[in-house]
């Protein structure tokens, strides 16, 4: 992302932020200074990294629940294996809601392959065995 557009992201003058990265949450905030943007208050290199990706493209981990065919239980645990685009989770969620597994189904199985080409995968949060 060039440097005007994340100017032009940062629409605000000031933006605070709760780091996430580590235990300490430090508040990082995040200032248009002259038409630069200054970020203020991390701890570590990491927290700076955060900061950066959480005001210019902020990514998550969805969890969610898939309905099983043939399952123990009706329903299993889903998570995608790396944070995607902030935008495109309610997308996935609705996506995911209208898919059904078959059971036997082991924590870690791939259940969806390159959700919304977006070269992430939905995986098993718990092992399914099938109904006895």
């Amino acid at each position: 992302m060039s440097e005007s557009s994340k100017k032009d992201k940062l629409s605000e003058d000031k933006k605070v932020i709760r780091c996430i990265v580590c235990p300490t949450g430090c508040e990082i905030t995040a200032e248009n200074v002259d038409g630069e943007v200054k970020i203020i208050g991390f701890g570590c290199k990491r927290g700076e990294e955060y900061a950066k990706e959480e005001l210019f493209e902020p990514k998550r981990i969805v969890t969610a629940t898939m309905r099983v065919e043939d399952g123990f239980l009706p329903i299993i645990p889903v998570r995608t294996e790396k944070p995607i685009p902030k935008e495109s989770v309610f997308e996935i969620i609705n996506e995911l809601s209208s898919i059904k597994v078959k059971a036997p189904i082991k924590v870690g199985d791939i259940l969806v392959e390159n959700i919304h080409n977006l070269e992430v995968n939905v995986i098993a949060s718990r092992d399914m065995p099938i109904k006895t």
